[in-house]
């Protein structure tokens, strides 16, 4: 905010007027936006879009727009009584989460892990001399190559004898990783094995080493045209799409590495690469965009690629036993999922037995050890092992109490490792092997949490949505908890992608409890809690029932005296943003706060972005009629009517999102404040040092989460 004592106003062209207030007022009405409409017509039917001109960011007056939006919101957020004592209870608790590792990968005699420390901005690779490592050896702190906390890892792959290491790195957000090698020995970096685009916010990024670590396998994405285009390059516009693999030999020049497959794979394929154990085969699996549907291919000693299958076989995860044999989880007449068992990657799907056959729950992962299969399933929300041997008898279900989320798991010879954690119950890795009665907690990987929970509890109910559907929802309370329809309320959901919503130790929850929250979790339609047919009932021309989900959950609140809709907050991001717009156009009476955090709002223009495009699988596209007519009907950018009364609501985004176009949050905020009806301010926050949220340092976390919740608190009306 400019200081000063004068009040000055200044136009910049014809679209925007901002107002400066000085030090001793405050802004009360946000920064004017002009309305260029441009009118499409989508089957016959028009559709007039009047803030078209704030989708171009690279317009110096769309930027203008974008800084006087951060100046209103900062003159209102600023201004909040009790703020600055917020902000530090707010960094505390974030700066207390306990030192966790995840992403542990074994790797020849080693075992490497990311290290988060509570109060680093960003996490470190570290390689664990046993489980019994509480420290581990850093080889790469992205503090040491950017002190700023703006350089993260988006994902390492160890070769399998454990001599190097692969990491991709990014910044600000951007998700846009070159891939750097690590000898592990002495830290170093092999400098000239560099490989620039591994890895984008679009597909994604992957690499598997071969046997002997002299080289890996690796995604690429195109180059840019040179002034006389060569093989695999690509116009700018195509820069983010047609993902294919190559072959990169240790010592030598990139420019010269080898082309391996991809040149007919989708123009939206994702690709992620996997070694076998003993490095004679990669597989890749070939995601269609991101609506669940995959084939695989694999390639073995004789160096020749072949497709296992495709995507009408319906298979999804697929992994390597410990022979040469391949496990496939299949929803072919089983939306709940199978297994199966092919003897090689070389031999024909129809060769295929079954394994374990569907149950009542959903198959999300599996891992094999050396004589056993543990199946993790989705059971609604929380998570269970299931025993099996390698030829498919059950042994029963691993003994894991609480309302908790199995959020990885890793063979080690016959053992298994675990991570698991709940809502009040802090990450923790475990150890099984057939020989224990229970899981034996890995001490050195699961330091205490100096935030507890013990006065907290976990209540799972079920709401019942418009169709009759019974959708779970997770209630975090205070045991002393009152159901007087007192308590402010905080509701999150997702609903989308076949991404489950899980259990998770977060220390906001700790904050909002102490402040006489109730916060809830909601396990809606288009997510994986009940399988791929749960999946596909919210998404394509079905979203509708996901809104209707959310809905319901809230209804369940209100009817049994949690809260009343003058202390209904809602928090979302991404696809959760998305619900956090449809949730407040639909039904603006319910919610008086909503925090909407890099959400899709224009669904008629969402495909036409580059991570858009890989969303109609899910979404649909405006070029199918029937597809169409879904967008626009719950579209919520589409969907704010000026006779309507809004919640108010703060929208945040970040400048480097790969994955939701900053714009739809630009429009979605000028299209609310130029009807003016809502119960409190219509906020967008725009950081320059983030994107979608992947990577961003622990200072930018706090800085987000400060401004959510001082707004949150204030519009609910909690000192």
């Amino acid at each position: 905010m400019i200081a000063g004592r004068y009040r000055v106003l200044f136009r910049i062209g014809s679209c925007v007027a901002i107002l400066l207030i000085g030090a001793s007022s405050f802004a009360q009405a946000p920064p004017s936006t002009s309305q260029h409409p441009v009118t499409d017509v989508y089957h016959g039917i028009s559709v007039t879009d009047d803030y078209r001109w704030l989708e171009n960011f690279a317009n110096p007056e769309v930027k203008q727009w974008v800084a006087a939006q951060n100046q209103y919101t900062r003159s209102m957020l600023d201004r909040i009584p009790g703020r600055a004592e917020l902000a530090e209870e707010v960094a505390a608790k974030m700066k207390s989460r306990p030192t966790s590792f995840r992403d542990l990968q074994p790797a020849g005699t080693k075992i490497f892990a990311i290290k988060s420390e509570s109060a680093r901005d960003q996490p470190e690779l570290v390689v664990l001399s046993s489980l019994s490592d509480e420290e581990g050896k850093v080889i790469l702190d992205p503090l040491q190559l950017d002190p700023t906390g703006h350089t993260e890892i988006d994902f390492y792959a160890p070769s399998l004898d454990g001599r190097y290491l692969a990491v991709s790195l990014s910044r600000l957000g951007s998700e846009a990783g070159d891939l750097h090698i690590f000898n592990v020995a002495t830290g170093k970096e092999l400098t000239n094995d560099a490989i620039p685009r591994v890895n984008n916010g679009t597909a994604g990024g992957s690499v598997a080493w071969n046997g002997d670590g002299t080289g890996f396998y690796y995604t690429r994405y195109p180059r840019a045209y040179t002034r006389y285009p060569r093989a695999g390059d690509r116009a700018p516009a195509d820069l983010d799409f047609y993902q294919q693999i190559y072959f990169h030999k240790l010592g030598t020049s990139t420019e010269s590495d080898r082309y391996e497959a991809g040149k007919d794979f989708p123009r939206i394929a994702e690709i992620a690469l996997r070694s076998s154990e003993d490095g004679k085969w990669v597989l890749a699996t070939v995601a269609n965009g991101d609506g669940g549907e995959f084939f695989h291919l694999a390639c073995g000693p004789d160096g020749h690629w072949h497709q296992i299958t495709r995507y009408s076989d319906e298979i999804g995860n697929v992994r390597f036993g410990l022979d040469d044999s391949l496990y496939l989880l299949s929803r072919e007449d089983a939306p709940m999922g199978k297994l199966l068992r092919l003897p090689s990657p070389a031999a024909p799907l129809s060769s295929a037995m079954v394994v374990t056959p569907a149950s009542n729950v959903a198959i999300e992962d599996l891992t094999i050890t050396t004589d056993r299969l543990y199946v993790v399933d989705m059971a609604g929300g929380p998570s269970q092992i299931r025993i099996f041997t390698t030829d498919g008898r059950p042994e029963g279900k691993m003994p894991i109490a609480g309302v908790v989320a199995i959020t990885a798991t890793v063979p080690l010879g016959e053992e298994l490792l675990f991570r698991r954690e709940g809502y009040i119950e802090p990450p923790a890795w475990f150890r099984y092997s057939p020989g224990l009665h229970k899981p034996e907690q890995i001490k050195a990987l699961s330091p205490p949490s100096p935030i507890s929970f013990t006065d907290a509890e976990v209540v799972r109910d079920f709401a019942v949505s418009k169709d009759g559907t019974r959708i779970p929802l997770s209630i975090i309370r205070l045991k002393s908890a009152k159901l007087d329809g007192g308590n402010p309320i905080l509701m999150t959901g997702y609903g989308g992608y076949n991404l489950s919503e899980t259990p998770r130790f977060r220390a906001t929850n700790r904050l909002l409890l102490d402040h006489g929250f109730v916060v809830v979790d909601t396990n809606l339609r288009g997510g994986g809690e009940f399988g791929e047919s749960w999946h596909l009932a919210g998404n394509l021309t079905h979203k509708q029932n996901v809104f209707d989900d959310f809905y319901a959950c809230a209804q369940y609140l209100v009817s049994h005296k949690y809260t009343t809709p003058a202390r209904f907050g809602i928090m979302g991001g991404s696809n959760g943003g998305l619900l956090m717009g449809a949730a407040m156009t639909q039904h603006p009476e319910m919610y008086r706060a909503v925090l909407a955090f890099v959400g899709i709002y224009d669904m008629l223009r969402v495909e036409l972005s580059p991570n858009g495009a890989f969303n109609v699988t899910e979404f649909g596209t405006v070029k199918e009629l029937d597809q169409f007519k879904a967008l626009y009907a719950y579209s919520p950018y589409h969907h704010v009517a000026s006779e309507q009364t809004y919640p108010a609501a703060i929208f945040l985004t970040g400048d480097n999102d790969p994955r939701v176009d900053p714009a739809n949050s630009r429009k979605m905020v000028a299209r609310l404040q130029a009807v003016g009806h809502s119960k409190g301010p219509i906020l967008l926050r725009t950081t320059s040092t983030a994107g979608h949220g992947i990577g961003s340092s622990l200072s930018e976390q706090i800085a987000q989460y400060t401004d959510a919740f001082s707004f949150l608190f204030q519009q609910l009306n909690v000192k």
